[in-house]
């Protein structure tokens, strides 16, 4: 260091001398401290770091409520069944079942007062809800067949299970038919309704083609109902009703029954044939143009019993002109019937009744044929045998028309001896037609009232007059079919009556 700058460095220090000095008065200098150590500075602890917050955890984050499975659908319960013959059983039920029907009203009749009918009417589906399946809102809203009751149309394509449920009751316990029907006959119903129900307009808004028509019918329905429909009468002749009339009067049932068939027969039906919904248009159309009575066939029933062919009560007491004979000693409802005085050969005292238990010795009248119609009424009216407050102008017009056309001299078919000129092998071909309701071998049916018994063959072999007509015009009262309306000739009758021969009379 230089000289000059030691000598300015002691100069500061003794004026700073000076100044400490002039600070402190007259005190004693305290002894200087020895200088205090620096502070070490205290370690302090450093405050415990605080933890960080523990991260607060997210809510918990909810999780979505888990999706609801939806509840098991309930298995759907297959149902096994004939749903062609669900359609029988709507149209009628006890026919269909062979049961007999109930006695009384069905319950929810008494809800309506529109339709009068009672019994086993009120059973019948079709009564309630039409053959449309419409109800209330179908050809049956109005009419002797109204009911009001709602229809079912819109169960169409429904399960068969839940139609089964309601038909036994679990949406009105009053149309529970689980206790007049069994559980197959209701299943098929419910299988009916579900699959099968349709509406009418499928079919009967088409227009048919009769040609087309004609030959289904010629194929299919002629066996039964003869080439023109006339073979069956489904009432008695007080109102004569065809194939024909249905399609008139009520295409509606008709059909029904094509499509379905007739219950308690072997009518077959167009679904199970494969027909479409066209070819039953056609068919339909076809059938109108058909005759809608059988004056002939018609006038042999009544011949044989105008009672019973009209579903009339036997008038009281004998007819007047029985009086006037005493050989036949029968009375009442007999006594009334145009073969007990005038015979099965139509020849009277001239004929087979000329003797034995039947004789009256009244004329025949199978020479009155060539009669004008007028004449034939006016002996069917006369005094003491006047007809005509039993019958319809129309009733007489039948048995007119059967004196005029369908008489024949049974003299060349029938022998004395009751044996017949016939082939009775090309005549069991002919019988298969009556086997359907009679059996094989024509004992199904026992016409007997007594303890006696009475078959075809029976008829055949003692009475072969009797079974000429029968065969030829059918059994009064009955839906037996009329042999010549079938198509069958006076031969055809004549070789199936001497096959009748061969079965079993007893």
């Amino acid at each position: 260091m230089s000289k000059k700058t030691l000598f300015i460095v002691l100069v500061s220090l003794g004026v700073l001398a000076l100044a400490l000095a002039a600070c402190g008065g007259s005190a004693e200098p305290a002894a200087p401290e020895a200088p205090a150590a620096p502070e070490q500075p205290v370690a302090e602890e450093p405050a415990a770091a605080e933890e960080p917050a523990a991260a607060e955890e997210p809510a918990a984050v909810e999780e979505p409520a888990a999706a609801e499975e939806p509840a098991a659908a309930e298995p759907v319960v297959e149902l096994f069944g004939d749903s062609l013959r669900g359609g029988r059983l709507y149209d009628n039920w006890f026919e269909t079942s062979g049961v007999d029907a109930p006695e009384s009203d069905q319950p929810l009749w008494a809800t309506q007062s529109s339709n009068s009918r009672s019994g086993a009417d009120t059973w019948r589906c079709k009564e309630c809800h039409g053959w449309d399946y419409q109800g209330v809102d179908g050809a049956y809203g109005s009419g002797s067949h109204m009911t009001g009751f709602a229809g079912i149309l819109d169960l169409a394509g429904a399960p068969a299970a839940d139609v089964l449920a309601m038909l036994q009751g679990s949406t009105n316990p009053d149309h529970d038919f689980s206790t007049v029907m069994d559980e197959q006959a209701l299943t098929d119903l419910a299988l009916f309704i579900s699959e099968e129900m349709a509406p009418a307009g499928n079919v009967l808004d088409l227009t048919g083609d009769e040609a087309n028509g004609q030959t289904l019918f010629d194929d299919t329905c002629s066996d039964c109902h003869g080439p023109e429909g006339l073979a069956i009468n489904f009432h008695s002749d007080a109102e004569p009703e065809y194939p024909a009339t249905i399609a008139n009067d009520n295409p509606l049932e008709l059909l029904a029954k094509v499509r379905f068939g007739q219950p308690d027969t072997e009518m077959p039906s167009a679904i199970d044939a494969g027909w479409t919904d066209q070819e039953m248009a056609d068919v339909i159309a076809y059938v109108a143009t058909l005759p809608q009575n059988d004056p002939v066939a018609m006038g042999g029933r009544m011949y044989d019993n105008w009672m019973k062919a009209l579903s009339l009560d036997a008038p009281e007491g004998d007819q007047p002109l029985w009086a006037t004979q005493d050989s036949n000693t029968r009375s009442g409802a007999d006594t009334w019937r145009c073969k007990e005085c005038h015979g099965w050969d139509y020849q009277g005292v001239d004929g087979v009744y000329a003797s034995g238990s039947h004789a009256t010795g009244f004329s025949g009248i199978f020479a009155v044929q060539d009669k004008s119609a007028d004449e034939i009424v006016a002996a069917l009216t006369a005094e003491n045998h006047d007809f005509s407050q039993f019958m319809s102008e129309d009733q007489l017009g039948a048995l007119v028309a059967f004196i005029q056309e369908g008489m024949i001299d049974k003299t060349q078919y029938i022998n004395a001896d009751k044996t017949v000129n016939g082939d009775a092998d090309a005549g069991k071909a002919f019988f298969s037609e009556c086997a359907e309701c009679h059996g094989p071998e024509g004992t199904d049916i026992d016409f007997a009232d007594g303890e006696e018994k009475e078959f075809v063959g029976t008829v055949a072999s003692d009475n072969p007059w009797e079974f000429i007509n029968k065969a030829s015009f059918g059994q009064p009262g009955e839906q037996m079919p009329a042999g010549l309306r079938l198509g069958f000739s006076w031969e055809d009758i004549v070789n199936l009556m001497a096959y009748a021969q061969t079965l079993p009379t007893e």
